[in-house]
């Protein structure tokens, strides 16, 4: 049986697509069949009258999975805004059990599936007569999360705001992975350990920018999914 987890951020460019792409390689160069999904992406390139989901694309070439990027992202809208309102403006609004159905046929082609999230945790994805909000589609999915947060400054502030609110919304944390993490900068060493002393959430992963392997060991990266 398939196992997945899902990844969420503290806000929008964090980098929680260059570092889903680095998890997803890690496990695949270990031998694990691993794959992704999308739900939802708004802000596609634009080429020859074709959108292209700039995100799975990325991760279908870091990660070497082989499959067409439109074929891992259910809906994807041009507007770079959030997605209940790129819906609003293109006509084309996120039906769930599209996203359900989406999701089980990647899992009975994955062991272990990523699911990448949309901006933030507190991410309107449909809002009109219908109510889809980000953590709907991880509750429907029964994931797991982790959180992509910025190794800098304000983290502490964002981190423990995004944690307390999944917290409250009743959403699982496995742990938190820092991006753009500077090795030897005391500011972002202290924020580690700030983070995991305000949260009580361990900070997993150090990302580097222009890392090409994530520094965690596979199989405790594959003991994450459920």
């Amino acid at each position: 049986m398939s196992k997945g987890i899902f990844i969420t951020a503290t806000g929008t460019d964090i980098g929680k697509t260059f570092v889903t792409a680095l998890m997803i390689k890690k496990l695949r160069e270990a031998g694990f069949k691993a794959g992704y999904y999308k739900a939802v992406l708004s802000g596609a390139e634009v080429t020859k009258n074709a959108l292209i989901p700039g995100d799975a694309d990325y991760v279908n070439r870091a990660a070497k999975l082989g499959e067409k990027p439109e074929g891992l992202v259910s809906y994807v809208y041009k507007n770079a805004v959030s997605p209940h309102l790129a819906a609003k403006l293109e006509g084309n609004p996120v039906a769930m059990e599209v996203v359900k159905s989406a999701y089980r046929k990647a899992a009975a082609k994955y062991d272990y599936l990523t699911v990448e999230g949309s901006g933030g945790i507190v991410c309107p994805i449909r809002y009109d007569h219908r109510k889809i909000m980000l953590e709907d589609i991880i509750r429907e999915l029964d994931l797991s999360t982790l959180i992509v947060a910025d190794a800098g400054l304000g983290t502490i502030n964002a981190v423990v705001l995004t944690v307390e609110y999944m917290k409250q919304k009743n959403l699982s944390i496995k742990g938190i992975i820092f991006n753009h993490f500077h090795e030897g900068n005391v500011m972002e060493a202290d924020n580690k350990q700030m983070v995991e002393a305000l949260t009580g959430i361990p900070v997993i992963a150090l990302v580097k920018d222009h890392d090409t392997e994530l520094n965690l060991d596979a199989n405790k990266l594959a003991a994450l999914y459920d």
